[in-house]
């Protein structure tokens, strides 16, 4: 058999990989695909989640039955709309968005997927808001995806206010590369990774930017 693989330095056609696992596995329908291509109407970054880490997002909150789940950055709504997706009849997802101007067009978009009735945003800095929601907890799962410098604050809050064998995920988990660097971001995410580590039964998964899983113990 021909040694084809990355040990043998390989090169694959990765966008039309992507692209073909992406069709298979869970191509987007209309309302995904508006809140996916936001950036490309809006004055507002491309930073959502990719396609695949989005269906495994979706996948995963299927899996433990999820039907409370904390999303903390919203952007365009992207996330919001797979994890309203993933619930069961009466789940709510709560999102917080820093913006107001994200959160409008967030809005726009869940409702445009039909999934208005399933998701609550919330404008504000996260740390005011979440205390605020810990009357509707415990929680199934928070899924953190917001300013990198405070992923340890996130991650202490998800930690108290998830149920055992709730989930905690993080995107950007490598920090862009810089996860190893010193100064406040860094050691804020490897904060999140070692807390998250010691409390739940934890993986990074290799993601372009890596994403945290883990189980509360």
């Amino acid at each position: 058999m021909a040694d084809n693989d990355s040990r043998s330095g390989a090169r694959y056609d990765d966008a039309a990989i992507n692209e073909y696992v992406h069709r298979v596995h869970g191509a987007h329908d209309a309302g995904l695909e508006l809140a996916f291509r936001t950036s490309e109407r809006e004055d507002m970054p491309a930073i959502q989640l990719g396609q695949g880490e989005g269906r495994l997002l979706e996948i995963l909150l299927r899996l433990i039955g999820a039907r409370r789940v904390v999303e903390i950055g919203t952007l365009a709504g992207y996330s919001a709309i797979r994890a309203a997706r993933a619930l069961g009849d009466g789940g709510r997802v709560w999102t917080l968005e820093l913006l107001p101007a994200h959160a409008e067009v967030a809005r726009r978009n869940i409702e445009a997927a039909g999934a208005a009735g399933a998701v609550e945003v919330l404008v504000g800095p996260a740390l005011e808001i979440l205390p605020g929601l810990e009357q509707h907890g415990p929680f199934d799962a928070v899924f953190i995806d917001a300013d990198k410098e405070s992923y340890d604050q996130y991650g202490r809050w998800a930690l108290r206010n998830l149920r055992p064998g709730g989930l905690v995920i993080g995107d950007n988990a490598y920090l862009f590369g810089n996860l190893l660097d010193d100064g406040p971001r860094g050691e804020a995410m490897r904060r999140f990774h070692e807390e998250t580590a010691a409390a739940c039964d934890s993986v990074c998964v290799p993601t372009p930017d890596g994403m945290v899983v883990g189980i509360k113990r």
